[in-house]
């Protein structure tokens, strides 16, 4: 399996993805908003585009679907619940469907709601494993779930799917949000030394050729994996002062309810 990670430089911070089959050249984009940059690499590579996935509906993510249907004829591919949001669906994809490209990648499909409730992410079961999530996991971060989320539910996505994938899963987002992301694990967790030293190692990097995290990492500097940690808890508490419950979800959903406005 063969991994293209695009930066489209747009406001939005988005990445897109292409993943090729390096015996048939065969490749699948992944939310291919920047269709130009999609094709372009592409031809690069001697690849052909022949699958188009959608990890969910919103704007950013389909936006270049038809142009690039136009010029590959790739089938489409999203979760079966967004027929009615996302044009032209070839095939409704549901929890534990594999996606194959080529001869040899296959990619399960896992229902990941919470940032809509028609997300799904692709979980690779490679040597290293790998998973596309979309919005559901940011580097050091969460999806919002401002249009057709709910974050509840997005508490349930992290607990019984995402941190039940192995530590060594590399983890490729929608957007590229770490540095402000790390900031605000620091902001409510200051003692986090280890987000603290990614944060030095990669504030100035180069969105072209990112730093790459995996699940294992996640947990240590990621707000909303750390439901335990004594800071947050401590300083959710001085936030909020009717917290009495401290159980994960509901600190789980005070961070994503600090994040909206960070």
């Amino acid at each position: 399996m063969i991994i293209e990670q695009i930066w489209t430089g747009n406001a939005y911070r988005n990445f897109n993805y292409l993943i090729a089959c390096p015996e048939t050249g065969e490749a699948l984009a992944i939310d291919p908003l920047d269709y130009t940059k999609c094709l372009a690499i592409a031809k690069n590579h001697g690849w052909q585009i022949t699958q188009i996935l959608n990890t969910h509906e919103h704007g950013d993510h389909i936006g270049g679907n038809q142009k690039l249907i136009t010029q590959t004829n790739a089938k489409l591919l999203a979760h079966s619940n967004a027929k009615n949001k996302i044009q032209g669906i070839n095939w409704g994809l549901n929890a534990g469907d594999i996606v194959t490209v080529g001869k040899t990648v296959e990619l399960e499909v896992l229902d990941t709601p919470g940032h809509t409730l028609s997300h799904i992410c692709l979980y690779a079961h490679t040597d290293t494993p790998a998973l596309f999530c979309g919005d559901t996991l940011f580097n050091a971060g969460a999806g919002n779930c401002h249009n057709g989320g709910n974050p509840s539910v997005l508490y349930h996505t992290f607990i019984n799917q995402l941190t039940k994938l192995p530590d060594s899963t590399l983890i490729y987002p929608g957007h590229e949000y770490i540095v402000n992301n790390l900031n605000f694990t620091l902001h409510y967790e200051a003692d986090n030394q280890k987000a603290e030293s990614l944060l030095r190692k990669i504030q100035n990097q180069d969105p072209n050729n990112p730093f790459v995290s995996t699940l294992g990492l996640e947990k240590e500097i990621n707000t909303f994996f750390r439901l335990h940690s004594l800071s947050i808890v401590n300083n959710l508490q001085k936030i909020f002062s009717d917290l009495a419950d401290v159980n994960p979800e509901t600190i789980f959903l005070k961070l994503r309810e600090l994040r909206n406005v960070w």
